[in-house]
């Protein structure tokens, strides 16, 4: 008996050990996400939707809307608000101009706090008109558990409430990010030296996102820290033929600051081991033509969309196709005219979905047509 309880110990033991090893991922950070940068899914989520404090991360949005909303070229004059900034700083001084591309280059290579309010007020006026602009940015980019008081990420608070955002949120502005080209040439830059308008004092940046050198298919990023905030970082990377997004919060406070590369590491690694892009390529022979009531012709012809629809799904995953059609339609039909739809289904989840639509005109039976066709029958 006891031979007999020590076996059926031990595989409990093996199929715990299995599971862990299977699904479970050890992180520093309080609050993770790993994101599928292409369609927004989520791969893997800590506290992924607690509210936090973000630090520097901030500064992601903060350079997109000055790409997408100000002259790069133009020169930005710095106030006593933006010189009197903590560090990181840059060291402006009230009344100097900087060109504004410089300025992002300070801003997201050193992450210097000035530079992202003397930015912010050239933009807006005050840093005050900015956050109310980049909120509104948040929140169009699906972001709607975000808020920001500060341009440069430091702890801060105002009638809304105090400044943060979600490692999901977060993850969804960074998927709007590394669409825009410049974005991605300044934060993938390693070195950038510039200099003040009047040409007297100048600068060499150097960027702090060491993946980009030590992790195989690290695309852009950014880090953060603040003593609320602890070590934070969002950034996308491509592997395994996936691009994702990671983000991490609260990773660890002095002296860990490489918690936050072990656990953006640890989240790669658990994206490539788990999922993979499959090829679906359904039978639509059964779609291929629909009645249709009161028109011209009786029946009309079907495009099912795509021969072969790609998607992202666990390696562990099964997907099953469904389709959305009614038995008949009613004339006019218009070409490109959406008749029903193909669902990809993993478990009770749509991973996919594609459009059935007509192949072809189909006008409704008038007055006319049937006198045309009373004339033709006679007419023989």
């Amino acid at each position: 008996m006891k031979r007999i309880i020590s076996f059926l110990v031990g595989i409990v033991l093996l199929c715990s050990s299995i599971r862990v090893q299977a699904d479970d991922v050890k992180l520093y950070a309080k609050a993770a996400v790993l994101m599928d940068a292409e369609s927004g899914k989520v791969l893997y989520g800590k506290s992924e939707k607690k509210k936090m404090a973000n630090a520097s991360t901030t500064k992601i949005l903060t350079c997109l809307y000055i790409i997408e909303h100000c002259n790069l070229e133009e020169e930005a004059e710095v106030s006593q608000n933006a010189a009197s900034q903590p560090q990181v700083r840059l060291g402006v001084r009230k009344g100097e101009k900087y060109k504004v591309k410089d300025l992002l280059y300070g801003l997201m290579l050193e992450s210097y706090n000035d530079c992202a309010v003397v930015l912010a007020e050239h933009a807006e006026g005050s840093t005050e008109k900015f956050a109310e602009k980049i909120n509104q940015e948040a929140k169009k980019a699906g972001a709607k558990n975000t808020h920001f008081v500060t341009p440069n990420g430091l702890d801060a608070s105002d009638d809304g409430g105090s400044h943060g955002t979600t490692a999901y949120d977060l993850a969804v502005i960074m998927k709007k990010c590394i669409r825009n080209e410049k974005f991605l040439e300044i934060t993938r830059t390693g070195s950038y030296s510039f200099h003040d308008a009047s040409g007297k004092r100048s600068f060499t940046c150097t960027n702090h996102n060491s993946l980009l050198s030590s992790m195989e298919g690290a695309i852009s990023g950014k880090t953060g820290y603040t003593s609320k905030a602890g070590y934070c970082y969002v950034g996308a990377f491509e592997q395994g033929g996936i691009r994702m997004i990671a983000v991490v919060l609260a990773s660890g406070w002095p002296p860990h600051k490489s918690y936050k590369w072990t656990d953006v590491k640890v989240l790669a690694a658990y994206g490539t081991e788990h999922y993979e892009y499959r090829e679906i390529q359904p039978d639509t022979s059964a779609v291929a033509k629909i009645p249709v009531i009161g028109g011209t012709q009786s029946y009309v012809g079907l495009n099912a969309g795509k021969k072969k629809v790609k998607i992202l799904m666990k390696k562990s995953e099964e997907v099953k196709i469904k389709c959305r059609l009614p038995k008949k339609v009613e004339a006019p039909v218009k070409q490109g005219d959406v008749i029903g739809e193909i669902f990809y289904m993993a478990g009770k989840q749509c991973v996919a979905k594609t459009k059935i639509t007509a192949r072809e005109d189909v006008e409704r039976k008038d007055y006319w047509w049937y006198l045309g066709s009373a004339i033709e029958k006679y007419s023989l």
